[in-house]
């Protein structure tokens, strides 16, 4: 069976890229009907709708939101015509300044510098536009239609330029395919992780500490644990070894491996050490070279797989960052493999089948990508032609399906990238692999071939979490705070119903600590639905109660999450069945 390539191309999707497109242009022009002292900024559709910037005197309220959809539905009902004119580049720029438009004459003159730019037109609204549109307002459905928020955004996203306000909005067909997408985006927000972050008291950000910088708190660092320990064993059992590399290095070794020359914006300013430039790292891989290079290496090495979990620093902009999602300081799942050309096709193969068994543990489903060779590169063209090829080739084998990126790879080399589709069907960054065949040339890396002469070797980058912070982020999205048991941080609440049971309770759960589970007493001097109430707010996986009875019988009455049903057992039996679903690594059933 060999692997099938699915186009990237998906013509209902420019389709509805214009309908939004169009829209975007209607909500415009409703805003200056409103505010005709607003000037225009971009306004482009986006996955799930549209929105458009503005420069205006006071920033909006979410009052105007209402005002502006009126507007808009006026427009439509007007089923005004959506004309293209072209310009020369002169011309449109006195268009724009006669109308007082000083961002789009801006980017006309910074940005834009073909012969002849195009406009669109309806009724007195023009705006710069490369297009296409509907042929009239009337086309679109305003029970589809709906704003969503405001937000502030820098101009061509600068921060060193001015602050605007933008208006997102979304746009479907049909009123029921809006319908359906608000009750979605409610279910997000029901998941987003900051929110459950907080609630299950698993991580945080401190103004103190630092932007874009994660502190675990003691629940989020056992989640994270679990997921470390159980990613140390999968390599082990894979051939991995580990090694651990600094957090910052010489600027020289960044200088060599290319980094400074491709990279410099997303890293960290330099630490003058004895007169010498260090970096805080942004990869793990120049650690890794350096250790294959400390000694004499034959062919019988390799292929040679190393692996890290390597705390790596990246300056992101104050305005993407989002929660665990993006962050300065993060802990990559690094692995690097060295191997002959002849070896590559296998230990590709391998990877592929390593990330998809690892991702489905997680109850993830996923879409390839090969991307390739991006606009700014190192190496030659050969080297990029069959460092594809080879990537292709290990899809085709395994009969595996993949989208096309074209342009998309990183600036040594070309990558298959994974993206999760989680429970509500959204597209996560995930697992990635590289294929690299700069970085061995670039630090003279050999190892001796059967025949005494020194070759170079092909080297492999490759995450299957990415970086810890956005993979765990990532989940607790995914399972809505609701851990399987083998995740959970606490698998099973021990509740007391009066001071009476509590010493009863402490020998349960010491031994549920015994048979190596998670169990925690609360022993409180409170109510028992109460107790129960808070478990089930905390996600918890099993709410344990003890009382007379239970006392009495030597049992527990147990109660999983969301079943709303307890059912008596042996203390025995509730450590088989704790023990049976975390080595299943199953969902929570009735979980969210």
């Amino acid at each position: 069976m060999s692997g099938e390539y699915i186009s990237d191309t998906h013509p209902a999707d420019e389709e509805l890229e214009r309908y939004r497109h169009s829209i975007a242009h209607i909500m415009a022009s409703a805003v200056k009907q409103l505010v005709p002292e607003a000037k225009l900024g971009f306004g482009p559709a986006i996955e799930d709708g549209f929105y458009y910037d503005f420069d205006v005197p006071e920033p909006f309220t979410p009052e105007i939101l209402g005002e502006i959809e009126a507007g808009m539905r006026r427009i439509i009902e007007a089923d005004e015509p959506f004309e293209r004119r072209e310009l020369p580049h002169a011309e449109a720029v006195e268009l724009f300044r006669s109308r007082g438009e000083w961002l789009k004459v801006e980017h006309l003159l910074s940005d834009l510098h073909d012969a002849t730019v195009s406009v669109y037109q309806h009724d007195d609204f023009i705006d710069l536009c490369r297009g296409p549109h509907l042929e009239r307002t009337g086309q679109v459905n305003p029970d589809g239609v709906k704003l969503l928020s405001i937000a502030g955004a820098y101009w061509k996203g600068d921060s060193r330029n001015k602050m605007l306000q933008r208006i997102y909005g979304t746009a479907w067909r049909q009123k029921g395919e809006l319908e359906a997408y608000l009750a979605r985006v409610e279910e997000a927000k029901r998941r987003d992780h900051r929110k459950l972050g907080r609630e299950l008291d698993l991580y945080n950000t401190y103004e103190e500490a630092g932007a874009g910088l994660i502190l675990w708190h003691p629940k989020g660092a056992k989640i994270r644990a679990i997921i470390e320990d159980f990613w140390r064993a999968e390599h082990e059992k894979a051939g991995y070894q580990y090694v651990y590399t600094p957090h910052f290095y010489r600027g020289d070794l960044f200088k060599r491996s290319g980094h400074l020359e491709k990279y410099a914006e997303m890293m960290y300013s330099p630490m003058d050490i004895d007169g010498i430039d260090y970096y805080a790292k942004p990869m793990n891989c120049p650690g890794h070279i350096l250790i294959y290079s400390s000694r004499t290496r034959s062919y019988r090495d390799l292929p040679m797989r190393y692996c890290e979990l390597g705390a790596v620093y990246r300056y992101e902009p104050s305005g993407t960052l989002h929660g665990l999602l993006r962050v300065r300081g993060f802990t990559q799942d690094d692995a690097h493999i060295f191997c002959t050309p002849e070896q590559i096709e296998d230990e590709l193969v391998g990877v592929l089948e390593f990330v998809e068994n690892m991702m489905r543990t997680f109850h993830y489903t996923f879409t390839r990508y090969l991307a390739t060779r991006p606009e700014t590169s190192l190496g030659d063209d050969a080297s990029w032609e069959m460092a594809e090829t080879a990537l292709r080739k290990a899809l085709e084998r395994r009969g595996s399906e993949y989208v096309l990126d074209e342009g998309g790879g990183v600036f040594y080399g070309p990558k298959i990238d994974y993206k999760l589709i989680d429970a509500l069907g959204r597209e996560w960054q995930g697992p990635t692999l590289q294929l690299d065949f700069n970085l061995p040339e670039r630090f003279d890396m050999v190892y001796t071939a059967p025949d005494g002469t020194k070759q170079r070797p092909v080297m492999l980058h490759r995450a299957l979490l990415g970086s810890m912070e956005r993979f765990i982020g990532g989940l607790i999205e995914h399972y809505a705070g609701a851990f399987p048991v083998w995740l959970a941080p606490v698998q099973a609440r021990i509740m007391t119903i009066t001071d009476a049971h509590v010493e009863y309770a402490k020998s349960v759960v010491e031994r549920l600590r015994e048979a190596g589970l998670r169990p925690e007493l609360d022993g409180r001097n409170e109510k028992i639905g109460f107790k129960i109430r808070e478990a089930q707010v905390e996600k918890i996986p099993y709410s344990v109660v003890v009382g007379d009875k239970e006392v009495a019988a030597g049992t527990v009455a147990v109660r999983k999450y969301q079943t709303g049903t307890t059912e008596p057992c042996r203390v025995e039996e509730l450590v088989t069945r704790l023990r049976r679903e975390a080595e299943s690594k199953e969902p929570l059933v009735g979980g969210d």
